[in-house]
């Protein structure tokens, strides 16, 4: 490209040096990486999520159209600071009626989550929603994806919470080291 631009303006124009400075400049461009959700953006509009079963899909955009709440992005069901710390924290505060819809979304199959929920709120009275992301397409969509292969076989969701209102991220907490818990948990959320 700054070969053609220095054509067009002459052969005084064009130096290695600017060519140089022209391929790296965009190289660099295009190899910065995302950088994950952003306060203000949309939550993605897949239908990739599922519950209780894989037929059963939800789309997080449209359940959040006309209601605001919490995402609760987890590594893994039924793992230690997930089932004894993590979800627990949500489930038990006060604060929680007034958060709005809640759901908890991890890389597992909706078999998994389903009976990770039920073992978690047996009768399902906090309202907090356990939704399978199998392929990892949701937690991909978020940039909120990391590989994990010797702990939990694959890549796993960062352990996460997204503040929604209107459609959109209105806070992002997502843990440093991936999978710690100091600033996803309900009372640094929540308030």
């Amino acid at each position: 490209m700054a070969f053609r631009l220095a054509l067009r303006r002459g052969p005084s124009a064009f130096s290695p040096a600017s060519a140089s400075a022209s391929f790296a400049a965009r190289r660099f461009f295009h190899a910065t990486p995302r950088a994950f959700v952003k306060v203000g953006e949309p939550i993605p509009n897949l239908e990739v999520l599922q519950e209780g079963s894989p037929g059963n899909k939800v789309n997080l955009a449209q359940e959040f159209e006309a209601a605001n709440g919490v995402i609760v992005g987890v590594p893994a069901a039924f793992s230690g600071a997930c089932s004894e710390k993590h979800i627990p924290s949500y489930i038990q505060s006060p604060k929680l009626r007034d958060a709005g819809r809640v759901f908890v979304v991890s890389v597992n199959d909706a078999f998994v989550m389903k009976a990770w929920g039920d073992q978690l709120d047996p009768t399902h009275e906090s309202g907090i929603r356990f939704l399978a992301d199998p392929a990892g397409e949701f937690t991909k969509a978020l940039d909120l994806g990391f590989d994990a292969p010797a702990i939990f076989g694959g890549m796993r969701a960062k352990r996460y919470a997204l503040v929604v209102e209107d459609g959109k991220v209105k806070s992002v907490h997502v843990e440093p080291d991936n999978t710690g818990t100091n600033v996803s948990m309900a009372d640094k959320v929540l308030g």
